[in-house]
């Protein structure tokens, strides 16, 4: 289970989950930031969509099966997406409960959220069930959509290993045994499909801050 924080922003929770890592010695720690040096050293996410193109379209099932198109959410207004490891993730738990709980504000703005994923929908359902609000999550079999725009990395035999040791199987969640994440990142799209903002960085311990996703909607 992700852990409850005190704090003010989503920064301070993900620094909070990050510090408690590596206070109670989690092996987790230190390999992440060797990973996370790797991906800084191939300039992961370098060639995803910048501010201003248009964001490619998908045709992806959410978790009730349904085959969700990118023009058809935005037919219905502007769209934050973000782009998560898995529901094992404690950071992407964090960061969606941020998103959760900033949905009236979002839906103000004629905003609504899509987390896509790698995970089948088995898993994307019970992810869902978690918020209080309604929330669409995208099967990204194979990281398709996300290798299709530079934001595919693999775990590293070291993280693989860990994640094996602590019960977390990819292959299982996934149905692929390629060990291949998406990079987390959020992008801010305008009803026109272009992205207003997005937020893209290699450390996936960091994520876009809400109240820069609700800047972005309001300018």
């Amino acid at each position: 289970m992700t852990p409850p924080f005190a704090a003010n922003t989503l920064a301070e929770c993900l620094a909070a989950y990050a510090d408690e890592l590596r206070t109670s010695g989690s092996p987790f720690a230190g390999e992440y930031d060797r990973l996370i040096d790797r991906l800084k050293a191939g300039s992961l996410g370098a060639l995803a969509p910048a501010v201003g193109e248009a964001m490619p379209g998908f045709l992806l099932p959410d978790q009730d099966g349904h085959i969700v198109s990118l023009d058809g959410l935005l037919a219905a207004g502007p769209l934050v997406i973000s782009f998560n490891r898995g529901h094992w993730c404690p950071f992407c738990r964090i960061e969606l409960d941020a998103l959760d709980a900033a949905h009236e504000d979002l839906a103000r703005l004629g905003a609504r959220v899509v987390s896509i994923m790698p995970d089948r929908q088995p898993y994307t359902r019970e992810l869902a069930r978690r918020f209080v609000h309604p929330l669409t999550i995208l099967t990204d079999m194979d990281n398709d959509y996300a290798l299709s725009l530079g934001l595919a990395m693999w775990v590293g035999a070291e993280v693989r290993a860990l994640l094996v040791e602590d019960g977390t199987m990819l292959p299982h969640y996934q149905g692929s045994d390629a060990w291949v994440l998406p990079l987390p990142a959020t992008f801010v799209l305008r009803q026109d499909g272009r992205v207003a903002a997005r937020y893209v960085n290699p450390d996936f311990r960091e994520r876009m801050e809400i109240a820069d996703v609700i800047a972005a909607l309001q300018s």
